[in-house]
């Protein structure tokens, strides 16, 4: 009896804490006009260096480089662990799990960086990872069953999960993976996993990596369309609107960064699987289609089918031929608390606000949602939190190809500000280039996966010439002006005049200036050493750390961890990550659960419409040839 009274007091203790953040959470939220912040908690129990920081918002690197990524599994043990049972125990019906559960997720398609409302069917990168976590604590999960079907995510989000699994795993729990359709990122995401099988008609590709980089100047000439751009920087091109091949420029940088992803690749796979790297490359070079070779060379464990994975496992957990499999799905399993499970976090709170799409200017005020990072938002967040004592530092979350100039320069300031009373640390996803980089530079210390695409400190504006265009289809368009340059946009039936080109290039050129002067003056440099490693030019994240664009190289975590040894949070302490960009349902996503299918069509069309007319202005976005090869092949 007594055991039972001292739980039921840690229990009282325990729930006064959770009691005290929550409450400190709704009171910033209640003087918030934004979407309503919703608690996404991390347990980070992790030893740091303190940092220093004065006047200059980048870090010292000695500093950046003892903050290391140890976000190590911490059984739970004593007390704790009697107090976990008893949270179980009076769970919400919604969260109740059956002991000896198989903790099962289905990976497809595109994985995106926002959070998702539970009506949304899309994946969400935090929740994949918050549900690998709590499963790592979870008495009730004895493993987890990972079907990979073709995905369209980036790299860096891959090695985001792919961390999170092996974090998983030291749990002393398993985790098995079925692969119907193994491509290379398919395998990558895998290779972590302690089984992989795949049936026998499984569709085999390794045969390498490559880009394809798409053309459009010869459909632009037999449309009659003319486009002239103004590009400030070596590597900022546009070449896929005013060439029909690539440029050297554009060459060189596709190699370097398919050399980058092609090594990290081999690296990782060989280190995954214990074998040796010059291995598996003449093993690719083989040119590998059948899964049974993969079997014979210790790549998978076996070819089956996968009710027969679904026979090893019911044997391995001792469920009897005539029961079910206890499984719990991934939509279920993110209605479980971390709170249930006795990992929620301390008092002190840490908040992310996540900027993921193309930039945009406005507030997005219509009856429509707009998709991508609309400025006003951002920054409407970023005030609030500067105005509230209840946060100790901000992670800013990017996954951004760039966008409008101006609105990252708007929120690059408001960053700027924030970062001036309390430690901001930017943390890149798959990209963050262009107008993505603008905004993370605002911030103290820059975080990078090792294949963030970033950089691209560049400025590229165009206009399009559609006479001939007109002509073709009869169509007529006269224009009457007051002002030597009103027709400078306006006159869309025509090119350019000598000295309408002429302002045309200077507004870029004071954009890139602008632009490349802000980048050196936040990350310490001279202008002189900026523009060697600014011109426009796409880096990977340890490239761009070594040429000092990025403080540090990792994942989420290490910017959490960063971001707790600049507030001056004792290294045992836990922390309390608030989520401040998490979306309230909309009717067609509500709509989409039920299983409607007319308002899918009508969604799309409206973010077409958005992403055609997004922007007026000088755009600071990653050049659209390596955009379009990103997008539209398998790498």
């Amino acid at each position: 009896m007594w055991k039972w009274k001292n739980v039921l007091q840690h229990s009282y203790t325990f729930t006064r804490s959770h009691t005290r953040s929550y409450s400190a959470i709704q009171r910033f939220s209640s003087t918030s006009t934004a979407t309503t912040p919703i608690e996404f908690r991390w347990r980070f129990l992790l030893t740091r260096s303190s940092f220093s920081y004065s006047s200059q918002p980048r870090p010292e690197n000695g500093a950046v480089s003892a903050a290391k990524d140890d976000d190590k599994f911490e059984p739970v043990t004593g007390w704790n662990k009697q107090l976990v049972k008893l949270k179980i125990l009076l769970a919400f019906p919604w969260e109740r799990v059956q002991y000896g559960s198989l903790y099962s997720v289905k990976l497809r398609g595109r994985i995106t960086e926002q959070l998702q409302s539970r009506y949304s069917r899309a994946l969400s990168l935090p929740q994949i990872c918050e549900n690998f976590f709590k499963a790592a604590y979870d008495p009730r999960i004895a493993g987890i069953y990972l079907r990979i079907d073709p995905l369209s995510c980036g790299w860096a989000k891959l090695d985001e999960i792919r961390r999170h699994i092996f974090d998983f795993r030291k749990s002393g729990k398993f985790v098995v993976a079925f692969v119907p359709s193994c491509r290379e990122k398919e395998y990558y995401l895998a290779s972590a996993c302690e089984e992989i099988y795949a049936p026998p008609s499984a569709y085999v590709s390794l045969y390498g990596l490559a880009i394809q980089a798409p053309f459009f100047r010869g459909i632009l000439d037999n449309l009659g369309i003319e486009p002239h751009l103004e590009r400030i920087g070596k590597y900022k091109s546009g070449d896929n609107l005013t060439h029909r091949s690539m440029t050297e420029e554009s060459s060189e940088v596709l190699n370097q960064l398919l050399d980058n992803i092609y090594t990290n690749w081999l690296d990782k796979v060989s280190s995954a699987k214990g074998k040796k790297r010059e291995d598996i490359e003449n093993f690719i070079n083989e040119g590998v289609y059948d899964v049974d070779r993969l079997k014979e060379k210790g790549y998978i464990s076996d070819v089956i089918y996968e009710d027969e994975i679904m026979a090893k496992l019911r044997k391995r957990l001792g469920v009897k031929i005539n029961k079910n499999l206890p499984m719990v799905d991934y939509r279920k399993y993110s209605l479980v608390r971390k709170w249930t499970l006795g990992v929620s976090g301390g008092k002190d709170l840490i908040a992310i606000i996540r900027a993921t799409g193309l930039i945009r200017g406005g507030d997005s005020s219509s009856g429509v949602r707009s998709s991508g990072v609309i400025a006003e938002k951002i920054i409407e967040k970023i005030r609030k939190v500067r105005e509230s004592k209840q946060f100790k530092a901000v992670i800013i979350r990017i996954d951004s190809p760039g966008g409008d100039a101006l609105a990252s320069d708007m929120m690059w300031r408001e960053i700027r500000l924030l970062a001036a009373s309390k430690p901001v640390i930017a943390s890149m996803s798959d990209i963050a280039a262009s107008g993505g980089y603008y905004t993370a530079m605002g911030a103290r210390a820059i975080v990078a996966e090792s294949l963030t695409l970033t950089g691209s400190i560049g400025v590229v504006t165009a206009k399009f010439n559609l006479g001939k265009l007109y002509e073709m289809i009869g169509f007529n368009k006269e224009i009457i002006s007051r002002g030597r340059y009103a027709e400078l946009l306006a006159a869309e039936q025509r090119s350019f005049r000598p000295h309408e080109a002429e302002l045309f290039a200077k507004s870029a050129q004071r954009i890139y200036k602008q632009f490349r002067d802000k980048a050196a003056l936040s990350r310490s440099m001279t202008v002189e050493k900026m523009e060697e490693v600014a011109q426009g030019r796409i880096w990977m994240g340890k490239d761009a750390a070594s040429h000092g664009l990025v403080d540090a190289v990792g994942g989420l975590s290490q910017a959490i961890s960063i971001a707790k040894s600049m507030a001056n949070i004792p290294n045992d302490r836990q922390v309390t990550v608030v989520e401040l960009s998490r979306p309230t349902p909309s009717l067609p996503e509500i709509l989409r659960s039920l299983g409607g299918s007319i308002v899918e069509v009508d969604t799309t069309l409206k973010e077409l419409s958005q992403d055609s007319t997004f922007s007026n202005g000088v755009q600071a976005r990653m050049d659209g040839i390596i955009e379009s090869c990103f997008r539209n092949s398998d790498i």
